[in-house]
């Protein structure tokens, strides 16, 4: 069915329905606590890999040790074309770590549920084909990739943080927003310069929109990581999944 490894990197930046999702779709998980303390493997034997968030950049060993290793196997899971999927660090993680850019905070930093626009060239994504042109997201950062590796494929984004989805290769995906996050978890994050209420509030109404479009693109995730398992190749067409409703 598929296995795959999670870096957690906070106490509360767990997968959460992302993880639900993957594991209704017949994957198992492999939650690695990294910020407890937690070894990451010396080799990436998992048939996928998920990068969470956390408050670091992607180098900052000294803040965060681990990040050296889960660079390595960011690296590895590049090179072998290892179903890859980055969330807010995550994404910043492959982005650098393929030859982007990756910036402490810069520009506006955005927080709640905003919407984020799809780019043209999502049309035939594995992952991102058929989104809706505009799709609510749950946004919490001030750091951002301010400059995507060669060749990557420009997939979504916002007025504030150009670079909120893109595509390395033909498996690894990096996104700045957080599929992962249901509205109450917006309560645990500091909210300098936004009215907390009125972040909830937004992220409560968007939840409807947004959640059927992020299950849908973790399902197609789940489909790949499965094929891949099986046959060491997955799906990576566009006609791979139904559109979300």
């Amino acid at each position: 069915m598929g296995d795959v490894l999670i870096v957690q990197n906070s106490r509360s930046g767990g997968p959460s329905r992302l993880g639900d999702w993957l594991t209704d779709a017949g994957l198992e998980l492999d939650v690695v606590l990294a910020h407890e303390g937690a070894a990451l493997p010396d080799r990436l034997d998992h048939d996928a890999m998920i990068m969470l968030g956390g408050g670091y950049l992607p180098s900052e060993d000294g803040k965060a040790p681990w990040l050296a290793d889960a660079r390595r196997l960011v690296g590895q899971a590049l090179a072998e074309g290892v179903p890859l999927f980055g969330i807010c660090l995550g994404g910043q993680m492959i982005a650098e770590v393929a030859g982007g850019e990756v910036t402490g905070d810069v520009g506006a930093p955005e927080n709640g549920s905003l919407p984020v626009t799809i780019r043209p060239e999502a049309a035939d994504d594995p992952l991102f084909h058929g989104l809706p042109a505009v799709v609510p997201a749950v946004e919490h950062h001030k750091d951002a990739i301010t400059g995507l590796p060669a060749g990557a494929v420009w997939l979504a984004e916002t007025a504030a943080c150009p670079y909120q989805a893109f595509r390395v290769g033909e498996r690894a995906w990096g996104v700045q927003f957080h599929p992962e996050v249901l509205p109450a978890r917006i309560r645990e994050w500091r909210a300098n310069g936004f009215d907390p209420d009125e972040v909830y509030a937004r992220a409560v109404a968007d939840e409807p929109v947004s959640t059927p479009i992020w299950h849908e693109v973790a399902r197609r995730f789940a489909a790949l990581v499965t094929a891949h398992a099986a046959t060491g190749r997955g799906p990576v067409s566009a006609s791979t999944g139904s559109s979300p409703a």
